[in-house]
């Protein structure tokens, strides 16, 4: 529900993320994560959880991601020496950054398993839309293997701006509804 007043930051996360469907889903995929946690082993999940560190791992191993592809992008659109100059260089980074967003992937999922109300409504969106950035990269990557160029770079600049959007519900989830920022363990919790 739109509450008076709001910003617009979260006046556009209530209207994406206030929907009884995605709550059911949410409450669903959770509760199979849950599951999945409870058989790997302790050590994998406070790394995952960034236990050693003192705060979670995932605003850390995102930075890989990102600058791998705007750094694919600003390569894949700016003037070369040589025709196709830059080319090498962009899938360089493409690669690189696709690659790490796996772990990006894995830390965001174990950390968003321990949310609740709309902080895992709008974790859930988070999520998938990162996902779907990260599958787009994958993609621009075997287009750019196939010769592809000009599908490559729009794949992985869709890609981009997703997870720009993605960017944008990460920071809700931070600034709004303070995930992260306490120095509890949530995992440990019931």
């Amino acid at each position: 529900m739109l509450k008076p007043h709001s910003p617009p930051a979260h006046a556009a996360e209530d209207l994406l993320s206030n929907h009884g469907a995605l709550e059911v889903t949410a409450e669903r995929l959770q509760t199979l994560l849950r599951h999945a946690e409870d058989h790997l082993p302790p050590a994998l999940l406070d790394a995952l959880h960034g236990e050693g560190l003192g705060h979670p791992l995932h605003p850390i191993l995102i930075h890989l991601p990102l600058g791998g592809w705007l750094i694919a992008a600003a390569l894949d659109h700016l003037p070369a020496r040589t025709p196709g100059g830059n080319e090498a260089a962009a899938d360089l980074a493409l690669a690189l950054g696709t690659a790490g967003a796996v772990g990006a992937i894995a830390t965001g999922w174990a950390d968003w398993s321990n949310t609740r109300g709309e902080a895992r409504r709008t974790g859930l969106i988070h999520g998938l839309v990162n996902e779907v950035a990260f599958t787009l990269n994958v993609a621009s990557l075997l287009a750019r293997r196939k010769g592809k160029r000009g599908l490559g770079k729009a794949l992985s600049g869709a890609g981009l701006l997703l997870a720009g959007a993605g960017g944008f519900l990460g920071g809700e989830l931070v600034y709004r509804h303070g995930l992260g920022v306490g120095r509890t363990m949530a995992h440990r919790q019931g």
